[in-house]
Parts: structure tokens; sequence; C-alpha cells
């Protein structure tokens, strides 16, 4: 994540100083379109003008040659010494707006040369620019998959040890689980084992206990029977019935008649009747 903030930061910078050096080339192009027109202009101007002087030179010079071609009396040469010297400023002036114009001229050229150059060099930074951005930016891409892949290998290295983890607390939950119902099982084992004991000393000590009180009963009615033929004479007394067995405690014995079988009971085999005589019965004999 601060990998990829930092490229951003550093694309944001990249960005403004583009933006920065945009401005600044549109500013020098519209100066020098400017310069370039202005020099233009005065050269057309000054050609103008050069053009204007020559004309008057030529007049002047005609003047000249009108004044030479008349009599020469002291107002002649008079005017004719007034044309020379208006001819020759009128061709110095030719000159010199001749010259300056031919100055306008260079520097125009000089300038449309430095602007042709200026947009070639400026063209030629732009494809560089665009080629060191193109770079930037693959370098960029190149580093924020990196960081994605990175981040993606931690993502699964945590998720995997995650995994383990809870693998080894299920693991560690159901051998808990085992231990504790192993406990609970020979808990009940141990409790059922001990009732089972506890019921059997209990039906034992009633069974003795019922013995002790059937041999008691029959000690005691055969001495109250010992009693009783001691005092009557004579007749002897009945017979005490039969002491009763001790009566076992739980549930009576099943009699030993045979069981009934399950299901419908057979038929009684009856005597078989004998098949009837098919046909005409035979004739008595007379």
């Amino acid at each position: 994540m601060a990998a990829r903030k930092k490229a951003t930061t550093a694309v944001s910078a990249v960005a403004k100083l583009e933006a920065e050096l945009a401005s600044l080339k549109t500013q020098l192009e519209k100066a020098r379109s400017t310069q370039e027109a202005s020099a233009k202009k005065d050269a057309d101007k000054l050609s103008k003008d050069a053009d204007a002087a020559a004309k008057k030179a030529q007049a002047a010079q005609a003047k000249v040659k009108a004044a030479k071609a008349k009599k020469k009396s002291a107002a002649q040469q008079k005017q004719l010494k007034a044309a020379q010297a208006a001819a020759t400023a009128a061709k110095k002036a030719a000159a010199t707006a001749k010259a300056a114009a031919t100055d306008a001229k260079s520097k125009l050229a000089t300038i449309s040369a430095e602007n042709q150059l200026a947009t070639k060099v400026a063209k030629a930074v732009a494809k560089e620019e665009a080629a060191i951005t193109k770079k930037l930016a693959a370098a960029d891409k190149k580093q924020a998959a990196a960081a994605a892949k990175k981040a993606a290998a931690a993502a699964k290295k945590k998720a995997a040890a995650d995994k383990k983890k809870a693998a080894a607390a299920k693991k560690k939950a159901a051998a808990a689980a085992k231990i504790k119902a192993a406990a609970a099982k020979k808990k009940a084992v141990a409790a059922a084992k001990k009732k089972a004991a506890a019921e059997k000393k209990k039906a034992a000590a009633a069974k003795q206990k019922a013995a002790a009180a059937a041999k008691k009963a029959a000690a005691k009615a055969k001495a109250k029977a010992k009693a009783v033929s001691k005092k009557k004479p004579g007749r002897p007394a009945k017979k005490a019935a039969t002491e009763t067995a001790a009566k076992k405690p739980g549930r009576p014995a099943k009699s030993t008649a045979a069981k009934k079988k399950p299901g419908r009971p057979p038929k009684a085999t009856a005597a078989k009747k004998a098949p009837a005589r098919r046909g005409r019965p035979p004739k008595t004999k007379a």
C-alpha cells in the first residue's frame, strides 16, 4: 500500500511538472509568434519606406537632369545646386532605408529560423517526454503488479496459516471431546456396576433374611406342635399342616406344563372316508 502511494505521488509530481512545462512552452511559442509578427511588420514597413525613399531619389535626380538641361543663369544654377543637394539627401535616405529594410529582413529570417529550430527542438523534447512518461508508467505498472503479487502471496500465506490453525484447533477439540466421552462412559459403567453390586447385595440380604424368618417360623411351629401333643392325652392331635416353604423373593417360577406352540392348532386326525364309486350301483342278487 505504501509503495503504491509513493508511486502515485511520484506520478502526480511528474504530471505537475509536465503541466508547468506545457504552460511555459505555450507562453514561449506565443512570445515567439508575437516577436516574429512584429519583426515581419517592421520589415514590411521599412521596405515600403525604402521604396518611397528610392522613388523620391529618382524624382530628385530627374529634377537635377531637368535643371541641367536648362540655361545656366544664376537662378538656375541656384536651383540646380538645390536640386543636386536634395537628390543627394534623397539618395542617402534611400540607402539608409534600404539598409534598415535589409537588416529587418535579416532579423526576421533569424527569428523565423530560431522559431523553426525551437519548434523542432520542442517536438523532439515532447517525443522524449512521451517516451519517459511511458517508461515511468511501465515502471509504475510493474511496481504495482509486484506489490499486488506480494500482497496476494502474503494473503495466501495467512489463509494457509489460518487454515492450519483452525485444523489444529478442530483436532484438539475432537481429542478433548473423545477423552471427555471416554471418561463419561467409564464413569457410567462404574456407576452401573456399583448399582448392580448394591442391588445384588441387597437381594442376597433379603434372601438371607427371608430364609432366617422361615427357619424361625418352622422351629416355632414344631415347638408348638410338640407342646400340643404333650398336653392332650387320648386321641392324638391332628398332624400339623405341612410347613410351607419360604417364599422366594421376586417372580414365582413358571409351571413346567407344555408350552403352546405358536400359530393355528393342527387339525384332528378323523377317519378317512372311503372314496365314492363312480357310475351305476351294482344290482343285488335275487
